[in-house]
């Protein structure tokens, strides 16, 4: 384990879960095993592994964070300690075999992850690491009907012998279910807090940390509105924990961007953790199938560390190395050298200006004569000669002041390019309905702006990165939006809420290039430039990372 966190460059912190499983101490109970809640809290099998994971951790330099959660295998789970919808089906997991949710109000259940959560202290401590500890994802489990378990005898009896039945949380609910949920956040919180207290107390004299993780998908699901009010309770306010630890797999995979963002915002608003309080897990996958959505979780990762994101963590390591994943660190010198000064090149093009399109094609002959062509680049790349524009020798000076500004070619900026510079045509007038943009799906936020070049079924789609902000035009099924959308960085039009699936989604602007002198170097012969020769200034344009 510890050979490939090291050579896949991960450092310093790890979230270890205990699991739901394997761990615990079981004892004979009929023809099946159950927690023994009189055992210790670990079996000696367990106990040895999480000693030797932990020496491991100190001499790799690990500072592991230990987690564990109120879920339990299904089949070793004593039955009163299940949380129960309302008919007394027990709250199961999607996992096969199931986990059950063990219930906050049950005094033996939470009696049991006291004795837990002492015992991660206990082996932290004995490994001579600092005592962090996880609790992980603690919620009245929601169902596939939406019905919230908080139903079992000991929750029944905590909320006044016979609560109000929830049948759906997707349902307008009453005061009085309102009130229930309520009261059902106080109990979860409770729970949670006391174990923070046990965690604290066992590490005692010295420091812990406690950190609380939370699912936002289904904590903060808009079509639930009030599961909140049990799943996400203000007795988590800051400065209850020392971190809060959130994820959005679900919705970071599925591109629900919109959802993420007002998810962040509402957790921070009904928590009180600021960036610099919380931690992110960016995402997991889980079936080798879909690979690809470590793209997204890459993405994620970078979305974090602009958010302000201190402490981002990926997951999880048997994925990570059956898929390959690896996270490149960044460095302020890369970020140095590609440089953009957002303005505009200061002299009007000449008519003598030059634009030059290229592709990258490499073409094999056959023997017969017979050609293959593969295009290397998907989109062209500009060149242009600004030289002609330059008149007088106050245009010189300005050039020069400009050039040396740029630091020649370290530095990029805008250029309009005077015969394409238009979402309609190539100089028409922007209007809404230029550019199909993208198709909404009711979950993604994004539609970067692009430029199409041709008909057919493959046409040369251009990325617009540099647009005028001031002549954006932006219409959902022709209809033209005066507001509920705003322009992002790098030309991206970001939505308050999504448009609806099946929405077509258009766009209109004009643009620049992003552009960069393509030498360190001027030659300009002052007797030259004064008998009416032009000035040659190469300028190439920048392929932007989007």
């Amino acid at each position: 384990v510890f050979r490939n966190l090291v050579a896949l460059g991960y450092r310093d912190s790890l979230v270890h879960y205990v699991g739901m499983s394997h761990f615990p101490s079981l004892k004979a109970e009929g023809a099946s095993f159950v927690v023994d809640p009189a055992a210790p809290a670990f079996c000696t099998p367990a106990q040895a592994w999480h000693a030797s994971f932990l020496a491991c951790a100190g001499e790799a330099g690990f500072a592991p964070i230990l987690s564990f959660s109120f879920e339990c295998l299904a089949q070793h789970c004593p039955d009163a300690w299940q949380q129960r919808a309302f008919d007394g089906t027990p709250a199961r997991t999607g996992w096969v075999p199931p986990s059950a949710l063990l219930s906050p109000a049950n005094a033996a259940a939470t009696a049991w992850l006291d004795k837990v959560a002492r015992k991660l202290v206990a082996l932290l401590k004995a490994a001579g690491l600092p005592v962090r500890v996880q609790i992980g994802e603690p919620w009245w489990w929601v169902d596939g009907d939406a019905r919230i378990c908080l139903y079992d005898a000991a929750a029944r009896t905590a909320l006044g012998g016979s609560p109000p039945e929830i049948a759906s949380l997707r349902a307008a609910l009453t005061a009085s279910q309102k009130a229930l949920l309520d009261s059902a956040g106080a109990i979860l919180a409770g729970a949670t807090l006391a174990l923070r207290d046990a965690i604290r107390a066992e590490a005692s004299p010295a420091a812990a940390e406690v950190l609380l993780l939370a699912f936002l998908p289904t904590v903060l699901d808009p079509a639930m509105p009030e599961a909140r009010r049990a799943n996400l309770p203000t007795g988590w306010h800051a400065p209850a924990f020392d971190r809060l630890q959130i994820e959005d797999y679900d919705w970071l995979t599925a591109g629900a961007d919109g959802l993420r963002a007002t998810a962040y915002a509402a957790a921070e608003a009904r928590l009180g953790y600021g960036v610099s309080a919380q931690d992110y897990l960016s995402g997991f996958v889980l079936l080798a199938a879909d690979k690809a959505a470590w793209r997204r979780i890459d993405a994620g990762i970078d979305e974090a560390r602009e958010r302000g994101i201190a402490n981002v963590y990926v997951w999880a390591l048997p994925q990570i190395c059956r898929d390959g994943f690896v996270r490149l660190p960044s460095f302020s010198q890369d970020n140095q050298m590609q440089a953009f000064d957002d303005i505009a090149y200061p002299l009007a093009l000449g008519l003598g200006t030059s634009v030059s399109p290229e592709f990258s094609t490499n073409i094999t002959v056959t023997a017969s004569g017979f050609e293959r062509r593969n295009s290397v680049w998907s989109n062209a790349r500009l060149r242009f000669d600004v030289g002609p524009g330059v008149r007088s020798e106050a245009d010189l000076g300005t050039l020069l002041t400009f050039f040396r500004a740029r630091r020649g070619a370290a530095r990029g900026f805008r250029l309009r390019d005077p015969s394409d510079c238009s979402s309609n045509g190539m100089t028409g007038t922007p209007t809404a309905l230029d550019q199909r943009i993208g198709t909404g799906d009711g979950l993604k936020t994004a539609f970067p702006l692009i430029k199409q070049y041709g008909e057919g079924d493959e046409p040369q789609v251009r990325r617009i990165t540099r647009p005028v902000a001031a002549s954006v035009k932006v219409s959902v099924d022709g209809t033209l939006l005066a507001s509920g959308w705003t322009l992002g960085p790098l030309g991206v039009v970001q939505f308050a809420t999504p448009p609806a699936a099946g929405a077509l989604v258009r766009a209109g602007y004009l643009f620049d290039v992003p552009v960069r002198f393509a030498e360190d170097q001027l030659q300009i012969a002052g007797a030259n430039f004064a008998a009416g020769e032009a000035v040659t200034v190469p300028v190439v344009e920048i392929r932007e990372d989007v």
